[in-house]
């Protein structure tokens, strides 16, 4: 009995050894790379001058300086960085009035500092909205409008369309099965 049960081990042994070296071993999957643009070598500079609203959003950009730079990303990036600001006392107060912010990238550390300041107290545009809201409320509008053309187009389509049951028939009734 014991022969038999090491003849079949053996047996098995063999059997199992080529599959096992048969089967491939198994790949590295490719791993998505991010790709961040280069950092620029040199200083940059950028000055904005702001209109500000009593809750301290930026309502509008009244001025720009150093937009005309060699890197569009930094220009994207203030430019955007500006317009979603909210310039507030550490109390959490906010100023209405006329604030310079000035960006400066260093690329040593390679970051950027910002640095509000103001200018002139007081203005019109207190009560305005500031101009981030105003952003999000024209892409919600703009989503909104999308969706109903959208749904107008569908429905426009759906009624060239002919019944589902004269393209299929009438559906089947279940069979009762003992």
């Amino acid at each position: 009995m014991r022969a038999l049960a090491v003849l079949l081990a053996l047996t098995s042994a063999l059997i199992a050894l080529p599959v096992a070296a048969a089967t491939p071993a198994p790949k590295a999957t490719a791993t998505p790379r991010v790709v961040l643009p280069k950092a620029p070598t040199f200083p940059e500079h950028a000055e904005f001058l702001v209109e500000v609203n009593k809750k301290g959003q930026v309502v509008r950009i009244k001025s720009a300086k150093g937009m005309g730079s060699k890197d569009p990303l930094f220009n994207a990036h203030v430019y955007g960085n500006v317009l979603q600001m909210w310039i507030r006392h550490p109390d959490g107060t906010a100023e209405v009035g006329l604030y310079r912010v000035t960006f400066d990238y260093d690329p040593h550390t390679r970051k950027i500092a910002r640095h509000p300041t103001l200018v002139q107290p007081g203005g019109n545009w207190g009560d305005d909205e500031g101009a981030a809201d105003v952003m999000m409320e024209t892409a919600a509008r703009e989503a909104r409008q999308q969706k109903a053309a959208q749904q107008q187009k569908q429905q426009a389509q759906n009624k060239s369309l002919p019944p589902l049951d004269t393209i299929v028939g009438p559906t089947s009734s279940p069979t009762h099965h003992p």
